[in-house]
């Protein structure tokens, strides 16, 4: 038996397993006296954002969402399009298996307005709340399915990991404040485009938002908190890589209440000896993201804190599911462990 299958094996079995304990070493939060305590309802509305199931929607779309609904999953945040399907198709078949698609990373792109208004239409159809925005227009239409993006081919490892590289090699750098603001200026813009529709944009992080800005080192994140209109853009914190970029979720919770109405329940392994903060590059290209519940994030506190921070909706994420072994194996162990724990703090 090979380490890789060795691991999802023991991963696997541990699902079935409540979590009772916090591992050696576990990424610790500050608890306030009064905490609020975990909903009974969140056990019953988990939601996978479907990035981490991309090798699988990429040959087999209708299947993979078939396994996602038979796991237990009530929601889901598409990621690389639709499968090629209508609006009305893909709503169709979200209601078939009992989901509902409160977000998307699929989300509108910037360009005409026409354009936009049509992307924002189809949205509503299929019943999303909160869009992320693309800087980039897709090359032509046509038979592609909301936001105009064909099915991806099924990634391999390798292309997944230079995928990576790639990613923070173009985004880890520092920024200029003024940089920052006309980004905000431009979530503020589409925003009042979507609010037509009865939708809000969202804005994603992973850690390069936390690299302080060449001019004024105010962090890039503070200022789009600041600049941006609560009533057009949410916040959709991803925790996972907001704790790798050593930040405390809940000090964020506390700072800027209500703001973060999504989130992305990622986890990740031996934060503790990842890189010094300053270099969020390299923090970010040597993290290990494990199934929720494996790794050093404590998801039963900062559940605590969900009233504070505004949340609505939230999304299991692993990006690594596929390199893992199983990405769909991965999916239910992440449910499992945090459905688990979910229903733990809610009965104390």
């Amino acid at each position: 038996m090979i380490r890789r299958d060795f691991l999802r094996d023991m991963a696997l079995a541990a699902g079935s397993i409540a979590l009772t304990s916090r591992p050696a070493g576990a990424f610790e939060l500050p608890i306030p006296a009064a905490a609020p305590r975990a909903a009974p309802s969140w056990a019953d509305q988990i939601g996978l954002e479907l990035y981490t199931v991309r090798d699988l929607t990429a040959k087999d779309y209708v299947g993979t969402l078939e396994k996602v609904a038979q796991i237990g999953y009530k929601e889901i945040e598409p990621a690389g399009g639709y499968g090629n399907m209508s609006p009305k198709q893909f709503r169709a078949l979200v209601d078939r298996l009992g989901l509902t698609i409160p977000s998307t990373h699929s989300g509108v792109t910037i360009g005409p307005d026409a354009e936009v208004g049509k992307q924002l239409a189809d949205f509503q159809i299929m019943g999303i709340q909160y869009t992320s925005l693309d800087q980039q227009r897709p090359a032509g239409a046509g038979g592609r399915g909301p936001g105009g993006r064909r099915p991806a081919a099924p990634p391999t490892r390798a292309e997944q990991r230079r995928g990576m590289q790639q990613f923070i090699r173009s985004t880890a750098r520092a920024r200029t404040a003024e940089d920052v603001k006309q980004e905000a200026a431009r979530y503020n813009k589409f925003g009042t485009a979507a609010q037509k529709f009865g939708i809000k944009l969202l804005i994603h992080n992973h850690t390069v938002e936390f690299i302080p800005t060449k001019d004024t080192n105010e962090l890039p994140y503070t200022i789009l908190l600041a600049e941006t209109d609560p009533s057009l853009v949410v916040f959709q914190m991803d925790i996972g890589w907001a704790a790798v970029a050593g930040q405390n979720p809940i000090e964020l919770f506390n700072r800027h209440p209500g703001r973060f109405v999504l989130w992305h329940v990622k986890d990740v392994a031996a934060l503790k000896s990842l890189p010094p903060v300053p270099d969020q590059g390299a923090r970010m290209a040597e993290a290990r993201l494990v199934p929720v519940g494996l790794g050093d994030i404590d998801y039963g506190e900062i559940f605590k804190h969900a009233d504070v921070a505004g949340m609505k909706h939230f999304a299991i994420e692993q990006d690594s599911a596929a390199e893992w072994g199983d990405s769909i194996a991965a999916a239910r162990v992440s449910y499992e462990h945090l459905r688990a724990t979910l229903t733990a703090h809610a009965q104390r």
